[in-house]
């Protein structure tokens, strides 16, 4: 069955950096686009970035220049590198799989950013 595995939170300073990863298993992970959500506490989930499976990227507005999304798919594995992070960026970082209309989640990495 398929299975998304995030790792790489932490708690970092403001202006600090993080990597964030995510592994995936029980599907042809080259064959799909990745993406990226989070979602703070109190708020919906939102958009962070995604890759197709040719290594197109997008990005939500308010992480164009910070984040950057890349994958590995020898190692089945969907990266986000966050620099220059905020207080705002505090969140639960998921990644996701939509896989024939349906949808697949990890079970999320906390990413708090404090001093």
């Amino acid at each position: 069955q398929v299975q998304l595995v995030e790792s790489g939170g932490g708690l970092v300073q403001p202006g600090g950096s993080l990597r964030l990863s995510c592994v995936g298993s029980g599907f042809t992970f080259s064959d799909y686009t990745m993406r990226w959500y989070r979602q703070a506490a109190g708020k919906e989930r939102e958009l962070v970035a995604g890759i197709s499976a040719g290594g197109r990227t997008n990005y939500a507005d308010s992480m164009k220049g910070r984040f950057t999304i890349s994958r590995d798919n020898a190692k089945n594995a969907v990266y986000l590198q966050m620099n220059s992070l905020k207080p705002e960026d505090t969140a639960v970082y998921y990644c996701k799989l939509r896989q024939f209309l349906v949808d697949f989640w990890g079970q999320g990495t906390q990413v708090t950013v404090s001093s």
